[in-house]
């Protein structure tokens, strides 16, 4: 679905913006005299490779479009400094007004030259990251988990995290080279759920099963294999704590992971098809625990 566009605005009307919401008008700076400190944050945003190791080294993360950055906001995020056009100023208003960080305005060839791609959607934030929950306080709390194995595709796993939130599970888990979920792509894909949806990171894996076990999960490797029982038979077995273990695609789960497993299981499939998408297969077998929860 496209964004709607918007009309520009001119210098009047920003300022009749900012009066009516509060802000204060030193906030504001124009991209073209924006000090390259204020800018840093939105340097290379089409790096993956860069953007993914700098990100979490320097704390923050890039929130795009304003209702991504609406909903880390409202998860309690704080914003290290906003960048948009100022035609999106009167969406964000409410958002803008309720902190104090640096508000960058720029025309959409200023921002383009400093993101490095056209910016459709109008507006992003540079976001501090938080700390993120301990992994024994989500093991105490949970009772249906998604474990990630080394999945490295940004969509993959925004995706994951949408269709945990949407079909009841309880947190996600992540090995230590799995993708960051607070990537730019993961955020947007996930539509903002990994703001919502508690995780963290399982090290080291596959041992870290062994303290999956110590409370109380009962684990579940999505694997082909001979033997495997259908993910419904695994959820009609009435675990307290279940625990499923999703592998990369092309190369699947480790051999170590699926011998540490206390089961593997499949999504039986027609039409000589042998698999799904790991994004997929993800909300099929979460779904088919939300089945047996609420039956």
């Amino acid at each position: 679905m496209n964004t709607p566009a918007k009309r520009d605005i001119d210098d009047a009307q920003i300022q009749q913006i900012l009066r009516a919401h509060g802000i204060d008008e030193s906030r504001v700076v124009r991209s073209a005299h924006a000090p390259a400190s204020l800018l840093a944050d939105y340097t290379d945003l089409t790096d993956v490779q860069l953007r993914s190791k700098r990100e979490p080294a320097e704390g923050l993360f890039i929130a795009e479009s304003s209702k991504i950055v609406t909903r880390a906001l409202a998860a309690g995020y704080a914003a290290r400094s906003f960048l948009l056009r100022p035609n999106w100023l009167e969406d964000l208003a409410p958002q803008l007004a309720g902190s104090d960080a640096p508000i960058i305005l720029g025309t959409p060839a200023e921002l383009e030259r400093i993101v490095g791609f056209h910016l459709h959607r109008g507006a992003l934030a540079s976001m501090e990251r938080k700390p993120q929950p301990e992994l024994r306080e989500i093991l105490g709390r949970a009772e249906r988990i998604v474990v990630l194995e080394d999945i490295v595709d940004h969509t993959n796993v925004g995706a994951i995290f949408r269709s945990a939130a949407a079909l009841g599970a309880d947190a996600v888990l992540i090995s230590p080279r799995c993708a960051d979920p607070l990537y730019r792509r993961s955020i947007r894909v996930s539509m903002g759920t990994v703001f919502s949806v508690p995780w963290a990171r399982i090290d080291p894996w596959p041992a870290g099963i062994d303290l999956l076990r110590e409370h109380g999960f009962t684990t579940a490797a999505l694997a082909l294999r001979d033997g495997a029982s259908s993910v419904r038979e695994f959820a009609r077995a009435g675990h307290a704590k279940t625990a499923l273990i999703m592998g990369t695609e092309g190369a699947g789960l480790s051999r170590r992971t699926i011998e540490a497993a206390d089961a593997c299981v499949i999504i039986p499939m027609s039409h000589g098809i042998d698999s799904l998408n790991v994004a997929a297969a993800a909300a099929v077998a979460v779904f088919a625990l939300q089945e047996d929860a609420d039956g």
